[in-house]
This record gives structure tokens, C-alpha cells and sequence, in this order.
């Protein structure tokens, strides 16, 4: 803003105006390059969000099914366990298994 004294302009206020100008310009510009760096790296943190929902989702899923596969294993375990010859043979008492004792164990 030039400064008056009695309508005319002061020596030096024309340069003074000039200097706020750039000065205000340069502001403008910096603040709007500001903005949109901090809009951008918003953008990235929403796309990683989405990226790691979706790998969240699937891992959950997996370990549904890991689940119900262990489930099934273990029924099978059990089912096993309660026919299995190895088992309910007595020679599994022995502390050094021998093929031999095995081999008694087993049907023929």
C-alpha cells in the first residue's frame, strides 16, 4: 500500500508495494504447493488403508479355512486314534521301537 502525504505518493512506498506483491504471491503459491502435497499423501494413506483392508480380509478368510481344516484333521486324529493297532498294542510300552515289535502290532 503506498503511503500519501497530501495526495502525492512518498519515494520508495512504489517499491514497498511492489515487495508485498511478491512477497504475497510467492506466500500464495508456496501455501497452494502445500496443499496439494498434503492432499496427495492423504491420497496415498487412503489407497495403503485399502490395500491393507483387503489383505486384512483375505488373511481372515484364510484362517477360517485353516481352521476348519484343523478341525476336520483333528476329528480324523480321533476317529483314528480309536481303531489304530499301533495304539492299543502293548509292546508300544517298549522305549526302543524295534520293527520287529511294530510288525507283531499290525494286522495280518
Amino acid at each position: 500500500m503506498s503511503q500519501k502525504r497530501g495526495g502525492q505518493q512518498l519515494p520508495g512506498s512504489h517499491e514497498e508495494d511492489d515487495r508485498k506483491v511478491r512477497r504475497r504471491e510467492k506466500n500464495r503459491v508456496a501455501a497452494q504447493r502445500s496443499r496439494k502435497k498434503q492432499t496427495q499423501k492423504a491420497d496415498k494413506l487412503h489407497e495403503e488403508y485399502e490395500s491393507l483392508e483387503q489383505e486384512n480380509t483375505s488373511l481372515k478368510r484364510e484362517i477360517g479355512k485353516l481352521t476348519d481344516e484343523m478341525k476336520h484333521l483333528s476329528e480324523v486324529l480321533k476317529d483314528h486314534e480309536k481303531i489304530c493297532p499301533l495304539l492299543h498294542c502293548t509292546m508300544n510300552f517298549v522305549t526302543v521301537p524295534r520293527p520287529d515289535a511294530l510288525a507283531s502290532c499290525l494286522p495280518r
